[in-house]
């Protein structure tokens, strides 16, 4: 009897990440908030939000739910918070 092995790994492969600069401060900034589905991300969202607003002078908010949490923000998601928002944080809740 032939006893075959299978190895299911692969090399990892490295990628850089151009991540846009950090604001100074949030001070007037327009917060966009992605909702992934999760329970109670909406409620850690919204708490993050009142910090936000409260502490640091952020001036607004924008939530928008995902479809699921696997999935990326739908384009009209993407589209408004690149109109209306300044920072956009994106939570897990569990």
């Amino acid at each position: 009897m032939t006893v075959q092995i299978f190895d299911p790994t692969t090399e990892v492969t490295g990628r850089r990440i151009a991540y846009v600069p950090r604001p100074k401060s949030l001070d007037g900034l327009r917060i966009g908030l992605v909702d992934n589905t999760k329970h109670n991300s909406d409620q850690l969202l919204l708490r993050i939000a009142a910090v936000i607003e409260r502490d640091h002078g952020a001036k607004a908010h924008v939530i928008r739910r995902k479809h699921s949490a696997g999935a990326a923000p739908h384009a009209e998601i993407i589209e408004e918070f690149k109109a209306n928002c300044d920072v956009i944080v994106a939570g897990v809740g569990d």
